[in-house]
């Protein structure tokens, strides 16, 4: 009986800290619906020159002209190499299968992608051009917020 009585509480304490982990995954879930830019590059395990700049020079124009946006949370910047199977999922969502950079813009819980790979492989190898265009970029996205 009382070996009975350990386990229910066992079971029950289980079901409690369970239910308490899917209302913070629920939380977590729902703050990053908030109005944010996530700055996506996408790339494989082996990567050439181009590729290489592409990162670069985002995380340049990031740093020099959205450093407040940044260490506030309103934009993000993340790589993700579409070749790890626990990225497979979010490769999946942005149809990424190599080198791709993506802005996934976050309005009112509404999230929509501009993709931006054409522009990062014919100006990823110059860092003025590639920084201005993506700056613009942002900014446009950045106006919509307000």
């Amino acid at each position: 009986m009382k070996y009975l009585k350990i386990l229910s509480i066992v079971a029950l304490s289980l079901m409690l800290f369970s239910c308490d982990k899917k209302a913070q995954y629920q939380q977590v879930k729902n703050e990053s619906l908030t109005n944010k830019i996530e700055v996506i590059d996408f790339h494989s395990t082996h990567r050439c020159m181009t590729c290489n700049a592409i990162e670069s020079n985002t995380v340049y124009t990031l740093n020099t002209y959205f450093a407040n946006e940044l260490k506030s949370g309103k934009i993000t910047f993340q790589t993700v190499n579409v070749d790890e199977e626990i990225n497979y999922e979010m490769a999946e969502k942005f149809e990424a299968s190599g080198t791709s950079l993506f802005l996934n813009v976050i309005i009112d819980k509404k999230e929509t992608q501009y993709n931006l790979t054409d522009f990062a492989f014919m100006k990823g190898r110059d860092q003025n051009a590639f920084s201005e265009e993506l700056k613009q970029k942002i900014e446009v996205q950045l106006s919509k917020m307000k």
